[in-house]
């Protein structure tokens, strides 16, 4: 068994590669995929995020402003709040800092990056992080902000190995993409390596980054299993092994998510 543990389900192709959501989760199961964490985008995108995925009990939800949008839309906390009371929401994120694409933004990223740490602390739900080329201010908002009493994830980890570790060391997990398949990711490779497998997780972010052989393709839940038999090739271990320890890393961070 595996969990996906970030996708856009409402971002998917529903016009062409898949019927509906039902399709898309038959497809992830008949890969060996029984769970999916859905993540929201930004609270705007909350409640037709959630109209696609309330009715599936193996679809467990997240919401958050992810940093390449708070230049757009208004993070507004009052619905944050009651976004984050639903049942099936396990999680707070996507969030975090991205200086790579919209450095020109990073105060106002951080500002709201620091609403979204304490809510999650003030919640106990965890963190799911976007980072990059942010990794100084990412590790210190985390720390100044008590990140360590809700943990929580850094999804399609692209990073350093010693930014992994700094975040380990706050309770956090680090995330495996299909990122990590490409040809040109061998010190990303290097990095997942020697990270221990009691601190990973596998996702697709799909509709974006699908592994090979699927590269350059639409994304979808059903490849996560292609990012753990990479990961499983890293480490030198069975695609058994990982899919075992990976989703009890899973039900372990996310805690309200209830197999």
């Amino acid at each position: 068994m595996l969990v996906d543990s970030h996708c856009h389900l409402d971002r998917l192709d529903y016009q062409g590669k898949h019927v509906n959501v039902a399709d898309a989760l038959a497809k992830a199961k008949d890969a060996g995929v029984d769970y999916c964490l859905a993540v929201a985008i930004s609270p705007e995108k909350f409640p037709s995020m959630m109209e696609k995925v309330q009715d599936f009990d193996q679809v467990f939800a997240s919401c958050g402003m992810h940093p390449l949008y708070v230049q757009d839309q208004d993070f507004d906390l009052d619905k944050m709040e009651v976004y984050l009371s639903h049942p099936k929401v396990v999680a707070v994120g996507e969030t975090g800092l991205d200086y790579f694409y919209a450095k020109e933004h990073k105060e106002l990223q951080q500002r709201v990056f620091i609403e979204q740490i304490k809510l999650a602390v003030k919640h106990n739900k965890p963190l799911i992080i976007h980072t990059r080329d942010a990794r100084e201010d990412t590790l210190r908002l985390l720390k100044e902000h008590k990140a360590e009493q809700c943990k929580g994830v850094l999804h399609c980890f692209t990073e350093s190995l010693e930014m992994a570790e700094a975040a380990i060391e706050m309770g956090f997990y680090i995330s495996a993409s299909g990122i990590i398949s490409f040809n040109s990711a061998k010190e990303l490779q290097q990095t997942f390596k020697q990270i221990p497998l009691d601190r990973i997780l596998v996702e697709t972010d799909s509709p974006y980054l699908a592994p090979i052989p699927f590269r350059g393709e639409e994304n979808q839940p059903a490849y996560t299993r292609q990012v753990a038999e990479c990961l499983a090739k890293i480490k030198g271990i069975s695609l058994e092994e990982v899919a075992e320890q990976t989703t009890q890393n899973f039900f372990d961070l996310f805690s309200l998510a209830k197999p």
